[in-house]
């Protein structure tokens, strides 16, 4: 049962998480994403191209580019890199997690993922719960 403190908390992280999509160069969908722990932001990441790559998103025929990086992929290896742990961690994320996301999701050791916008499969999300992960849909 989430409480309306928890709440509050959690529409402000969601709305930290919109404004961080913003850094995308993506054209067709920004997506943001933080994860925190011990009520701390331990990392942040949104939809991009990987590190050195051009900041183009899609193809001359507007379809995303196959190395593009979703933001929980950004965040989580964002985490990797700096020495943290994301075990028992929250994720905020403005689309629900793709399938190859909530594989990541998991194995990274974080127990809540906290959405706004459905992504059009849910196979992600079904794969969350049924790993015992917490998901939870919030409006903002």
């Amino acid at each position: 049962m989430t409480t309306q403190k928890q709440m509050l908390l959690d529409q402000r992280y969601l709305k930290m998480a919109d404004i961080w999509a913003q850094n995308s160069y993506c054209k067709r969908r920004q997506v943001g994403a933080l994860i925190v722990k011990d009520k701390m932001i331990i990392s942040d990441g949104y939809n991009g191209t990987p590190s050195g790559f051009e900041n183009i998103c899609e193809d001359e025929n507007n379809k995303t580019k196959p190395y593009v990086l979703h933001a929980e992929a950004n965040a989580i290896t964002k985490v990797a890199k700096s020495g943290n742990s994301s075990d028992g961690a929250t994720l905020y994320v403005t689309s629900s997690p793709c399938l190859e996301c909530s594989k990541l999701i998991i194995q990274a050791g974080i127990k809540r993922v906290v959405f706004t916008e459905s992504y059009r499969l849910e196979d992600g999300i079904n794969l969350l719960k049924r790993a015992g992960i917490d998901v939870e849909q919030v409006d903002i």
